[in-house]
């Protein structure tokens, strides 16, 4: 329900700013929105189709992995920890191996390997959900563990500040990890607040000084390496952690004498009917962000709060690099793009070009998720989920503009 207002607040929202646009005298507004919606359903639809062979890939491999017991290992080992978290799911049920593979590969930027493994969580999720147009608590946590974005290794980032030309680009990743860290533990106390989970639990605490103490870590250990080291170290990493999981799947279908093949394209006939289903979901949030984009909406919006900051005698140093922290939540292509050109206008070891990148690295693409895992699945009403998503995202914000200025500022 609440995305529903949201998609229609879009476009009323774009239609009056264009209005705006248009009495200021700039004519071909409209012709931009309009160009907008062809555009933005054409990329839905290019994304759908580009998730296609991916989807295929893990659900096939999370298949092998299911039927030769490795998911459900993980779940017993996990059980003790995510049985506090997602109290409404039964004990050592296979859906916690699939949570566990969804948040361990979107720690370390495996995105290729992130979406199919949580498409896969919300499928498993909603065999246990009685009211299957709602989304269930279990799901809306998961989902905010995703959209909070906590992310290890900023991969991408790191490359692109390296293309324009940064002196040191590595000089963002411990602000990046720290900001991604705050957001992920707000958004955990945020929603368990929502739900009535007891955070005191010595499970649940031991589990959350466990991520300051392994983000403290890598902090440690990447702080003493320079950038050619630190970008080998991710790369493999990266790779072999994502090849074992690959390997010790289809070894132990092969001990567990099943049909590895089989069991494989089953899974991703699963991937193929899911990267299909998504579709009008992707097409619906992306137009709405196209056309409110289109419409200067966002360019206004900044404008203002720049205004408001200096009619109060603050810093404004942060202001040019808000397009990034605005858009991230609704496209990750378009937050990309508004880093990419902060970088280019203000220069990457700048405040802005910083900030920008930390923005980009704090949070994830809250609408995004909600629209392709809620859409996988069918769900109508999504009850919390955007509030607590939302939520986690403005604790990620503000964690990034403070740890900006205290290691950046002036």
């Amino acid at each position: 329900m609440v995305l529903n207002y949201i998609w229609i607040a879009f476009f009323v929202i774009a239609f009056i700013f264009g209005a705006i646009q248009l009495v200021m005298g700039d004519t071909t507004i409209f012709q931009k929105m309009v160009d907008a919606t062809f555009d933005s359903s054409k990329t839905a639809f290019e994304t759908s189709i580009g998730l296609t062979g991916v989807l295929a890939l893990w659900l096939g491999i999370m298949k092998i992995g299911e039927k030769a017991g490795m998911v459900n290992v993980l779940a017993r080992a996990l059980s003790p920890v995510f049985s506090k978290l997602f109290p409404d799911i039964p004990k050592n049920h296979p859906v916690m191996g699939s949570i566990f593979m969804n948040i361990a590969s979107n720690m370390l930027g495996l995105d290729n390997a992130a979406t199919p493994t949580g498409l896969k969580a919300m499928s498993q999720m909603q065999e246990l959900n009685t009211k299957k147009d709602t989304a269930t608590n279990p799901m809306i946590m998961f989902l905010v563990l995703n959209t909070s974005g906590l992310t290890i290794i900023p991969t991408t980032i790191l490359a692109f500040r390296a293309s324009y030309g940064a002196a040191t680009p590595t000089d963002v990743f411990i602000p990046i990890l720290l900001a991604t860290t705050v957001a992920t533990i707000m958004g955990i106390i945020i929603t368990s607040i929502w739900q009535k989970i007891n955070l005191f639990q010595p499970a649940l605490l031991a589990f959350l000084v466990g991520i300051c103490a392994f983000v403290g870590l890598v902090i440690w250990g990447f702080g003493r390496m320079d950038k050619d080291t630190m970008a080998t170290v991710t790369s493999l990493s990266g790779n072999l952690i994502l090849l074992s999981i690959i390997l010790s799947f289809i070894i132990a279908g092969f001990f567990k004498k099943i049909n590895v093949y089989d069991a494989f394209i089953e899974g991703a006939k699963e991937g193929f009917t899911t990267a299909v289903r998504i579709i009008p979901y992707l097409v619906a949030i992306l137009v709405g962000v196209g056309v409110f984009r289109a419409s200067g909406a966002m360019d206004m919006l900044i404008n203002g709060i720049s205004h408001g900051f200096q009619a109060f005698g603050l810093n404004t140093d942060f202001v040019g690099a808000l397009p990034t922290a605005f858009m991230k939540p609704l496209s990750g292509s378009g937050a990309r793009g508004l880093m990419m050109e902060a970088m280019k206008t203000y220069g990457p070891d700048s405040f802005v070009g910083r900030l920008s990148c930390i923005f980009q690295g704090s949070t994830d693409t809250t609408f995004y998720i909600l629209a392709v895992y809620f859409g996988s699945v069918s769900v109508k009403y999504t009850r919390h989920a955007v509030a607590c998503g939302l939520l986690a995202d403005l604790a990620g914000v503000i964690a990034a503009i403070t740890i900006a200025y205290i290691f950046f500022g002036n």
